[in-house]
């Protein structure tokens, strides 16, 4: 509460000794005595009084359900902390080093039915028709891409590499 230290503790005592005197200095410290006791026995008795009303009004169970909300172990974030520990300790170039995980055998799916079997069917249809499609159009504009970029061969001149058109710049009204 107040950080008072041996030294401050010495140096009252002096300066209470001083100003006080020798014989009432008992008298003194059992007034300090008895004021400190009822300090505390009113805190005391307010702390159970509070205490009391919280407990009336219910709000302990409140803070207790908030702190079940709120714990790591309700949020799966115990799960996620071993995770990260694990990944933390792992060394991946000693062999045998590989991080352990605690997987669960993936569920059997469920047979299909008529219907669903129909629908999927007809999905793997339309997605490989998709694919082909897809395939025919890269495979067009690569070969119409080709076919630009190939110069066409002259007979009699040697073949130069082209130039890029160079831009003139702009002349303004102020230079004519």
């Amino acid at each position: 509460m107040f950080d008072i230290g041996w030294t401050e503790l010495l140096l009252i005592g002096i300066v209470a000794l001083i100003v006080v005197g020798p014989n009432d200095m008992p008298g003194m410290f059992r007034t300090l005595g008895r004021f400190t006791g009822k300090a505390r026995r009113m805190a005391r008795e307010f702390q159970t009084a509070m205490n009391e009303a919280a407990d009336q009004t219910g709000i302990k169970e409140t803070a207790a359900d908030l702190k079940n909300m709120t714990s790591p172990k309700k949020m799966g974030l115990d799960k996620l902390n071993e995770a990260a520990e694990r990944f933390d300790k792992w060394e991946p170039g000693k062999p045998g080093a590989e991080p352990k995980t605690k997987t669960k055998p993936k569920p059997k799916p469920k047979p299909k039915g008529p219907e669903t079997q129909k629908l999927s069917e007809e999905r793997a249809e339309a997605a490989a028709k998709i694919r082909k499609t897809a395939a025919a159009k890269v495979q067009a504009r690569q070969d119409a891409e080709m076919t630009e970029a190939a110069p066409a061969p002259e007979a009699d001149a040697p073949a130069q590499p082209s130039k890029p058109a160079q831009s003139k710049p702009a002349q303004s009204k102020d230079a004519s």
